[in-house]
C-alpha cells in the first residue's frame, strides 16, 4: 500500500507476483482507491493522536514571531507569491554568510509551501502572532538547505526548467535581489530572456559562478530541476523550518513579500 495524490486523498493497492528463482516480477496489479471521509474515526487511533497532540502542544504553540497581515501562497500571473518571497528570503539569510555558504540567491519550490500564514489566530495565539506549529504546517517536510555553485548559464537552464520537462509550470520562488523576465508566448524551454537575469541589479554572466541555495529536495533534482544535480562545492545548511523560524525571530513583524521579482510578459 502506498500513498498517492496529495494529502492522502488516494492510496494505491499494489499486488506483485514474483518468481522466486529469478527474482523477476511476473504479474503486477495496482488499484488507486479514493479515501472517503464518511466512515467513523477509529477510537484507538483517535486516542493516539490526542495523546501526541497534548505532548507536542508546548512546542507547537510557541510563538516565533509576528506578521503584519496575511501572507499567502496565492501567485501573481508571473507565478510569484508573497509567502514564497518570505521563505526564499529566510533561506538566503540563513546561508549568505561567508561561513554559511556565501549564497547570493535562494530558490524555493512552490509545491513545498503547504499552507498560508493568516493574521487571524488559528489557536490560542494573539492576532498577528506566528506559532511554530503554523510554520511547520507551511513547511512540514524537514528538508535541509544546500548551498552550491552554478554557472550563469546553468541559472538560465534552471529557470527554463520551470516549464521544460514539467507536466505543468513550477515557478520557483526567488529571494530579494534576484530578478528576471519570462515570456508566456515564447516556446517552452525558451521563455526566459537571459539578459534579464540579474542579481542585485547586475546582469548574470553566463560564464560566471554563483552561489545559490535550495532545499535538499531540489538539490537532488526534485520536481525535474535536474540542472541542480550538477551544482558543485555543496555545503549543507540548517533545516528549512529552522531558517524560517530564525527569519521570524530577527525580522518580525514580517510583511508579505513584494511579489516584484519575477516579471511576465506576453
Amino acid at each position: 500500500m502506498t500513498s498517492a495524490s496529495s494529502f492522502g486523498r488516494v492510496v494505491t493497492d499494489i499486488d506483485l507476483t514474483i518468481d522466486k528463482r529469478s527474482g523477476d516480477v511476473t504479474v503486477a496489479r495496482a488499484d488507486n482507491l479514493v479515501v472517503t471521509r464518511d466512515v467513523d474515526k477509529a477510537p484507538d487511533l483517535t486516542a493516539l493522536l490526542d495523546k501526541y497532540r497534548q505532548l507536542s502542544a508546548p512546542l507547537a504553540n510557541r510563538v516565533i514571531g509576528t506578521i503584519t497581515s496575511d501572507i499567502t501562497r496565492t501567485p501573481t500571473p508571473s507565478g510569484e507569491s508573497a509567502l514564497g518571497d518570505v521563505i526564499a528570503d529566510a533561506q538566503l539569510a540563513a546561508t549568505d554568510g561567508p561561513t554559511e555558504g556565501g549564497a547570493v540567491v535562494s530558490f524555493m519550490n512552490p509545491g513545498g509551501i503547504r499552507a498560508d500564514l493568516t493574521f487571524a489566530p488559528s489557536g490560542g495565539e494573539q492576532p498577528g502572532q506566528v506559532t511554530y506549529g503554523e510554520a511547520f504546517t507551511v513547511q512540514p517536510f524537514g528538508n535541509t538547505l544546500v548551498t552550491m555553485t552554478l554557472a550563469g548559464a546553468q541559472l538560465d537552464t534552471l529557470l527554463e526548467q520551470q516549464w521544460c520537462r514539467q507536466a505543468f509550470p513550477r515557478i520557483l520562488q526567488v529571494s530579494a535581489g534576484f530578478t528576471y523576465t519570462w515570456n508566456a508566448s515564447s516556446p517552452i524551454c525558451n521563455r526566459v530572456d537571459p539578459a534579464s537575469i540579474r542579481i542585485g541589479g547586475v546582469a548574470v554572466n553566463p560564464n560566471g559562478s554563483y552561489r545559490i541555495t535550495v532545499n535538499s529536495f531540489l538539490a537532488d533534482g526534485g520536481d525535474n530541476f535536474t540542472v541542480l544535480k550538477s551544482g558543485t562545492n555543496r555545503l549543507g545548511g540548517p533545516l528549512d523550518l529552522d531558517a524560517l523560524e530564525a527569519h521570524f525571530t530577527t525580522a518580525s513583524p514580517v510583511a508579505p513579500g513584494p511579489r516584484n521579482r519575477i516579471t511576465r510578459v506576453g
